[in-house]
């Protein structure tokens, strides 16, 4: 990535690469309920959810290292959703704080941000509980969240566009 490029096109560039792996998945889940799926099929799929999984990442990391500027030191997200909710944006606040949450499950698994997230209702993306996640390899932090929804990477950046403007103007 190019650091001369600005963050709004760096995000429209993810949104390209994500949305050709959110029609993968949606193309194969819609298959699967018609029929079984191939071996091929189980494991375009795999490919499908890790692709996203690492624009999803790679993304909000971004985010917050083009944004730290605005900020002294400390937890970024924090002080982000602080500032929000100070604005009277409690909307967003609500919004980054939950993708945030998803993106640490993504990199780090179960820890206090999965936990935070079983017990925080959202729409933007599925948790998986532990307790119905039968096999020890589905302790992976990619099954204990499914981003594969829907519009969420749209979401996503979204609503970390909407942050920078926030951030600017201040």
């Amino acid at each position: 990535m190019n650091l001369s490029q600005t963050l709004p096109d760096l995000i429209a560039a993810a949104q390209v690469k994500a949305k050709t792996s959110e029609d993968t998945i949606l193309e194969i889940r819609e298959h699967l309920e018609q029929q079984t799926a191939s071996e091929a099929q189980i494991e375009d799929f795999r490919a499908a959810h890790v692709a996203l999984e690492l624009a999803a990442v790679d993304t909000f990391t971004l985010f917050e290292a083009r944004m730290q500027h605005h900020f002294r030191r400390g937890p970024f997200s924090r002080k982000l959703r602080a500032a929000l909710l100070d604005a009277g944006h409690s909307d967003l606040a609500d919004r980054i704080h939950k993708y945030y949450l998803a993106i640490n499950v993504l990199k780090h698994g179960k820890g206090a941000s999965y936990r935070e997230l079983c017990n925080t209702p959202t729409e933007l993306f599925h948790v998986k509980r532990a307790e119905t996640i039968t096999s020890q390899n589905d302790h992976a932090p990619s099954n204990l969240i499914d981003i594969g929804v829907s519009g969420f990477f749209d979401g996503l950046a979204a609503t970390l566009l909407e942050a920078q403007r926030f951030l600017e103007d201040q």
